[in-house]
């Protein structure tokens, strides 16, 4: 970057003293970031890239594109079931086009995103239910209902079996996201407490890649579906004998545009018939 380590040190003393916080913990063995200092990278981070989405919208708006469907996609987004849907898509709306969005599926952008579908994402494809879909103040179309699948190390000794019985994870830890996400979740967690305690439930607070690479590297299970089989190549997604699953398809702005409100029609023709 062109700059010197005593210039690079002296604007970090600079941001300590105007911020009055602590960034650093400096000692003989180097810089570690403080908790404060973690906490404002991630939030830094975050603004960056709300700048830089602040650009591609006033880009948009320049360009006037009205018939863009922009898909948001992440590891645990994939866009794939839209993908399949397209020709048929195409073959009745041809003037709509799409736009792959990726974005970071950090908590901060889930919460940010899903809350304001259509402003630059304008559909999301993932799980969803009424409990989710009105903590993120979004609404949902099925697609299809996903069951409830485990996902393990591929050297896990679970990992050569191709289907689990509810007893293969008594003595594991099963990787959940926290109650009150979704209430199919907390059914299967209500049940396995009640009947199966022999299972270690452990809650996290969002899917992403950091709690794939915790199941790969602690070699725990991991509660997850079948579409996101792809997101990890160390882990191996195997169905479980249990009745539990998740709706599964288009998360939109309760308000969508004309253009948006076009293709869910479409959609909905395409999967009726």
């Amino acid at each position: 970057m062109f700059i010197t380590p005593t210039a690079v040190i002296k604007q970090i003393n600079l941001l300590e003293d105007a911020l009055d916080v602590k960034l650093f913990e400096r000692t003989h063995r180097g810089l570690t970031l403080t908790k404060a200092g973690v906490s404002l990278y991630k939030d830094t981070k975050y603004i960056i890239q709300y700048c830089k989405d602040s650009v591609s919208r006033a880009k948009n708006a320049m360009q006037g594109d009205t018939d863009i469907i922009r898909v948001g996609t992440s590891p645990m987004t994939p866009a794939q079931a839209l993908m399949e849907l397209w020709p048929a898509i195409h073959e009745q709306c041809p003037e709509i086009k799409f736009k792959m969005v990726p974005f970071d599926n950090s908590l901060e952008n889930a919460r940010d995103i899903l809350a304001n579908l259509g402003r630059d994402i304008d559909v999301v494809v993932g799980l969803f239910d009424e409990v989710m879909l009105n903590l993120r103040r979004c609404a949902g179309f099925e697609l299809s209902k996903e069951p409830l699948c485990c996902a393990v190390s591929i050297y896990h000794p679970l990992a050569e079996k191709t289907r689990l019985e509810i007893a293969d994870l008594y003595g594991e830890n099963l990787l959940m996201m926290h109650r009150d996400w979704s209430r199919y979740v907390d059914e299967l967690r209500d049940d396995l407490w009640e009947n199966h305690p022999q299972i270690h439930i452990v809650d996290f607070d969002i899917y992403s890649l950091e709690i794939f690479n915790r199941c790969e590297n602690s070699n725990d299970v991991l509660l997850c579906v079948e579409p996101w089989a792809n997101v990890h190549p160390l882990l191996k997604v195997i169905p479980v004998e249990w009745d539990y699953s998740m709706p599964y398809g288009l998360l939109h702005s309760p308000e969508p545009s004309a253009t948006v409100s076009k293709f869910l029609e479409a959609v909905k023709h395409i999967t009726i018939s």
